[in-house]
C-alpha cells in the first residue's frame, strides 16, 4: 500500500473567502481564527473571509493568512475523522512553515508569530531593492539559468531562478531591469510563455539579503522541537533531521530557490503514492501531476473537499 504526503501551499494560493464555510461548519476552526486575531491583534478572519483582496494580498498579511488557514482545513479534516497519516510533510515556500507547524515541529502560536515577521520582513526586502519575478513554461531549466547567468552579467544586478515547480516550469526573481532582460533573452531563444507575476517582491532571490540577518534573529528565538514526522526542505529536498537543520533552512529559504520537482520526486522514491495538498486552491496537486502521473494528488480546501477526503 502507497504513502500519503502532506503538502501546504504558498504566496499566490490565497483567496478571497477562503477557509468561510470552514469556521461556519466547524466550532474548532472558528476558534482556531480567533486564536489568531489575539495573537496578531487585528482581524485576520474577517480579512480572509471578506478580503479586502488588495490587504490580503499584501504580503505581510497574505503569509500569516495562508498559514492559518491550511492549518484550519487540517482542523477540520481531524473534527471529520478524514486525516490520513502522513509519511512525509512538505511545504512550498511559506507553506514549509505551516507544514513545519502541521508535523509538531513548532506551536501554532509561534509558528503564527513568526510567519507573520516573515511577511513583514519581505515586503520590507521589496521596499528597500524593489523587483519582480515571472513564470517561464515549456523551457528547459539549463536554458533558463544560462539567460539569468547572461542577464545578471550584462546589468550587473541580479536575476536567479527563485522556483523549479515541475518540468517545464520555473520561477525567475530579481532586480527588474536584469529580470527584463531575462525575459528578453528568453524569448530570443524560443520563449513563448513568460508571464510576469504580480508581485512587487523578489522571492527566493538575492535582493532579500537585507533582511536575512534579522529573519534569522527572529528563527532563532523560536522555540522548535524535532518534528513528529518528516519534513522535505525546500533547499535540499531532503528531510530535516535537527532544529539546527530547521533553523538554517528557514533563514537561507529567502534566498535559495524553492526545488519542488525535486522534493516530490524525492517523496515518490521514498515510497508515496497519495498527495493530500492542504490549503485553499489547487496549485501544488496540479504540479504534482506535470511531475509525475503516477500518482494521484488531490486538492483540501473547503467543507466539502474535507468530506469527500478519503482517510
Amino acid at each position: 500500500m502507497g504513502k500519503t504526503a502532506w503538502l501546504f501551499p504558498g504566496q499566490g494560493s490565497q483567496e478571497v473567502g477562503m477557509g468561510r464555510d470552514l469556521a461556519a461548519a466547524y466550532p474548532a476552526v472558528r476558534q482556531l481564527y480567533d486564536r489568531a486575531n489575539d495573537i496578531l491583534g487585528f482581524d485576520l478572519a474577517t480579512l480572509c473571509f471578506e478580503g479586502p483582496a488588495e490587504e490580503l494580498n499584501d504580503t505581510i498579511n497574505t503569509q500569516p493568512a495562508l498559514f492559518v488557514t491550511s492549518l484550519a482545513v487540517l482542523q477540520a479534516m481531524e473534527e471529520e475523522g478524514r486525516k490520513p497519516t502522513p509519511a512525509l510533510v512538505a511545504g512550498h515556500s511559506l507553506g514549509e512553515l505551516t507544514a513545519l507547524a502541521a508535523a509538531g515541529a513548532m506551536s501554532f502560536e509561534d509558528g503564527l508569530r513568526l510567519v507573520r515577521e516573515r511577511g513583514r520582513l519581505m515586503k520590507l526586502a521589496g521596499e528597500r531593492s524593489p523587483g519582480g519575478m515571472a513564470a517561464v513554461l515549456k523551457m528547459e531549466d539549463a536554458v533558463v539559468e544560462q539567460a539569468c547567468k547572461e542577464a545578471t552579467e550584462q546589468t550587473g544586478k541580479e536575476v536567479t531562478v527563485a522556483n523549479y515547480n515541475s518540468p517545464g516550469q520555473v520561477v525567475i526573481s530579481g532586480d527588474k531591469e536584469a529580470l527584463e532582460r531575462a525575459i528578453a533573452l528568453l524569448k530570443e531563444r524560443g520563449g513563448r510563455r513568460i508571464i510576469p507575476l504580480a508581485v512587487s517582491i523578489a522571492a527566493h532571490s538575492p535582493l532579500m539579503a537585507s533582511v536575512v540577518e534579522e529573519y534569522r534573529a527572529v528563527v532563532h528565538d523560536t522555540p522548535f522541537r524535532l518534528p513528529e514526522i518528516p519534513v522535505v526542505a525546500n533547499i535540499s529536498a531532503q528531510p530535516l533531521l535537527s532544529v539546527a537543520e530547521i533553523r538554517d533552512e528557514l533563514s537561507g529559504q529567502l534566498t535559495w530557490p524553492v526545488r519542488w520537482t525535486a522534493s516530490v520526486q524525492y517523496m515518490i522514491e521514498q515510497g508515496v503514492t497519495r498527495f493530500v495538498e492542504i490549503g485553499p486552491k489547487d496549485v501544488l496537486s496540479k504540479l504534482v501531476k506535470r511531475i509525475d502521473r503516477s500518482v494521484t494528488a488531490v486538492s483540501v480546501g473547503n467543507v466539502e473537499s474535507v468530506q469527500l477526503l478519503e482517510a
